[in-house]
């Protein structure tokens, strides 16, 4: 099979595989669930998550783009803001096929989760598009872009509501949009989006940051077992910006990465991985697989021997169907909800150590606030300063999960949930709202 052959496969099976609504609507409910569960460990009444647990605002749009070839084609779009108690909310938009407002819903809740674990003044947001960024050309995605930000310009803004990159979106992509804020509201506004290039007013640090994250979350779980990371044997799931970028970071740890894996499959070398080649070969989708033959299935690719296994592709790779068998001692969710419920409940039955998501990848939301405080003071930082603080907000973090988890006797995703959950509860008592 030439290389063209499998990329057309893969792109097939990214379209096939992805989640359709059903999937979206079960990730909402089972966020629904922790959240209330979470709640009710804390002893908040039942008003309290009848406000959560669903967002307080949600805008869907028609988007109407020219395409290259003339015709008009018209995209269906969301934002959701899920609570704004304590302040703008904040979240990605992603470009995807599979794109639902169920999802986009249930993103958005994780994300206030994020912001309340790291004590950032937000509440969580998240849009999406409904479109193949993969068959569209640059011109077709920028005028999408910009006609996104048309359609939600009235509720977004550095102090209502500020954008990021998320799936198949760029710095590009935040130059476009911001550039289209600005045309709208007429004067330069940086603080409304983040994720920005550097030359427009990004943060230094901010590409690899939500990766950097991942690896210090590594680092730190394998040290709650005894061990040290560059000990370990790590096998990584999706080769796109975070999957390759802790891939990088981890080589240039010294870790051994004996595993990475994209759309068409996995390459497994239990000697270790060329990572810097790997890098070279890969495209700007992340795939890597269609310059090898010998590539293992997705499904049997995860249950390969290593020591830490970190999912960085899409929602509900860990079931409990392959549980069982996941060889890993700790898991690092560096993607949005790779685990089932009811994989999580093999898992804790079995001892495997699982950082939760909402804690693992919050790296990137961290410096998107640290863009967003740059941008509002005029000053910007190094991205020796912006790793500074970003590694030591993720070992903070982390420390508080652990020692909730101890003191209430609960995993590590119950005591996340209830930690980044409980800032929105006591902001809406303190409002009236509750």
């Amino acid at each position: 099979m030439s290389a063209s052959d499998q990329q057309v496969l893969v792109n097939k099976r990214l379209l096939q595989g992805a989640n359709m609504p059903a999937a979206g609507a079960k990730i909402l409910e089972h966020t629904q669930e922790a959240v209330h569960q979470a709640l009710r460990k804390l002893g908040y009444p039942d008003e309290v998550y009848e406000l959560l647990k669903e967002p307080i605002r949600v805008l869907t749009v028609r988007i109407p783009v020219k395409m290259d070839d003339g015709h008009v084609e018209v995209f269906t779009g969301y934002r959701a803001q899920h609570n704004d108690a304590i302040g703008p909310t904040k979240g990605g938009i992603r470009f995807h096929p599979d794109v639902t407002l169920e999802e986009v819903k249930a993103l958005s809740i994780w994300m206030s989760l994020k912001c309340g674990i790291f004590n950032l003044p937000y509440g969580g947001a998240k849009g999406g598009i409904v479109c193949d960024p993969r068959k569209m050309s640059l011109g077709e995605q920028e005028r999408l872009a910009r006609g996104y930000v048309r359609a939600v310009s009235q509720i977004v803004g550095p102090t209502k509501d500020i954008p990021a990159p998320d799936v198949y979106t760029n710095a590009q992509i935040m130059a476009w949009m911001y550039d289209e804020y600005s045309r709208i509201r007429e004067y330069d506004s940086p603080g409304f989006i983040t994720g920005k290039p550097v030359v427009l007013g990004g943060s230094k640090g901010r590409e690899r940051a939500t990766a950097l994250g991942v690896c210090i979350a590594a680092r730190e779980a394998v040290r709650q077992l005894g061990r040290e990371l560059k000990d370990c044997r790590v096998l990584i799931q999706g080769f796109g910006n975070v999957g390759s970028n802790v891939a990088s970071i981890l080589h240039d740890m010294g870790v051994k990465v004996v595993g990475v894996s994209d759309a068409g499959g996995g390459l497994y070398d239990e000697r270790g991985l060329d990572i810097p080649r790997l890098l070279e070969q890969r495209d700007s989708f992340g795939m890597v697989t269609p310059h090898f033959r010998d590539v293992m299935p997705n499904e049997q690719f995860l249950l390969q021997p290593c020591d830490v296994l970190i999912p960085a592709a899409l929602e509900n790779q860990i079931t409990a169907d392959n549980a069982e068998q996941i060889q890993a001692s700790v898991l690092v969710e560096a993607a949005n909800g790779p685990t089932t419920p009811e994989a999580d409940t093999i898992l804790e039955r079995r001892g495997v150590l699982v950082v939760p998501d909402v804690l693992a990848n919050a790296g990137g939301v961290t410096v998107s606030y640290f863009e967003w405080v740059q941008n509002l003071q005029g000053w910007y930082w190094t991205e020796e300063e912006v790793n500074r603080r970003l590694e030591a907000w993720m070992v903070q973090s982390l420390q508080t999960i652990f020692h909730t988890a101890k003191t209430y006797h609960v995993g590590l995703r119950l005591a996340a949930y209830m930690v980044g959950i409980r800032p929105f509860a006591e902001a809406m008592r303190w409002r009236g709202w509750v």
